[in-house]
């Protein structure tokens, strides 16, 4: 009798952890399970859970790793980075949003993050700068041809220049 309180307790208390952080935002499904492990719960009731969650479509990765995309690249991030940050959640395959943009659109946003931040000024002479510039980029996930190129524009482009 006992055996089974404590497993209606667990699974009563998997159920509204994972929901109240689902209704905050998206969460992969290895996201839940280490937060859920936090909490000392069992393994078999943790994957029960879930199981339910995907089915009823609260839970799902593929949509979590499409949210979590879109909102990295609007924060200026590259293709590295956001892939590299969505292997640490769980998730190994990257989403269309970030397949299906072509470099040239990545080194287009790599240019708009440079002009906030830093300008368009000439770098081509001044190592220092280029190479402080370069890390920033490479900080953030840009690839090496990408930061290349987005450090040689040195003004403003049209809407349908092509990089």
């Amino acid at each position: 009798m006992i055996k089974q309180e404590n497993s209606n307790n667990q699974e009563h208390k998997a159920r509204s952890v994972a929901l109240r952080l689902l209704a905050r935002r998206e969460h992969s499904r290895f996201e839940l399970v280490m937060k859920l492990r936090k909490r000392k719960l069992e393994d078999r009731v943790i994957s029960s859970v879930l199981d339910e969650y995907e089915l009823e479509g609260w839970l799902n990765d593929a949509r979590f790793a499409d949210v979590y995309s879109r909102q990295r690249i609007d924060q200026g991030y590259g293709p590295l980075k956001i892939q590299a940050e969505l292997q640490q959640r769980g998730i190994h395959t990257a989403p269309p949003c970030v397949t299906e943009l072509a470099d040239a659109d990545w080194v287009r946003n790599a240019v708009l993050l440079r002009e906030k931040r830093f300008g368009l000024a000439d770098v081509s002479n001044d190592w220092d700068e280029k190479v402080r510039q370069a890390r920033f980029f490479n900080r953030r996930g840009f690839t090496a041809s990408q930061v290349e190129r987005a450090l040689e524009v040195c003004e403003p482009f049209a809407p349908d220049s092509e990089f």
